[in-house]
């Protein structure tokens, strides 16, 4: 009974990871489809959505069939804990991408676009947090783990300096509203992203004992 346990435990986390590897591709994607105007692969990101929903329902089903089976000892109930955690930050991560992807298609038709709004910027932050935290789940690594926490600082300052710079292009040119506007929610979701990012850092700093 322990070994099938055990085995079930282990399949639920690998499957935690593919969960964080399907979100971070679709953030991945998203951003990459709204600088090339590429609505295909924004469509592609926004139909992704429902298998990272499924392997959600899956994981989360198989955590509570763990804890039913079989009443987890303190260690293994904190892993299962947090997996429950991280697959709704997960979760949540997949449909930024798909609001990021679903403005990037609204966008691609839009011939004036802000020049110096730095999505690229703050993106490559927050998706580099997103791997980060999932690698430090992944290894149980709490010094990593740490590090993606105390990088929220920067996407913070990255955000704010993008929203100063999006206001003032948009307030000196009119034209630029329609398609700022877009901009500005895809900021928002970016932000957010890093955040879900410092919640599954937590989580695994939890699950090591380490909070």
């Amino acid at each position: 009974m322990r070994t099938a346990y055990h085995q079930a435990l282990e399949a639920a986390r690998l499957d935690v990871v593919r969960l964080g590897a399907l979100a971070a591709d679709a953030v991945r994607t998203s951003v990459e489809a709204l600088d090339r105007r590429d609505q295909s692969a924004g469509a592609h990101v926004v139909a992704g959505d429902d298998a990272i929903d499924e392997l959600r329902r899956r994981i989360e089903g198989a955590c509570i069939e763990l804890i039913w089976r079989q009443q987890p000892v303190a260690g293994e109930l904190r892993d299962v804990a947090a997996m429950l955690q991280i697959v709704t930050d997960l979760e949540r991560i997949g449909d930024y991408a798909v609001d990021i992807a679903k403005n990037g298609i609204k966008l691609s038709d839009m011939p004036l676009r802000p020049q110096k709004v730095e999505v690229d910027r703050i993106a490559g932050a927050a998706h580099g947090m997103l791997v980060d935290a999932m690698r430090a789940y992944t290894e149980r690594d709490e010094e990593l783990a740490s590090q993606v926490i105390e990088r929220d600082d920067e996407v913070d300052r990255l955000y704010k300096r993008s929203l100063k710079l999006l206001q003032e292009e948009m307030a000196a040119d009119p034209q630029l509203v329609k398609a700022g506007t877009r901009y500005l929610l895809v900021l928002a979701s970016l932000e957010r992203v890093g955040d879900r990012a410092v919640n599954i850092a937590w989580h695994t700093k939890d699950m090591i004992g380490a909070a």
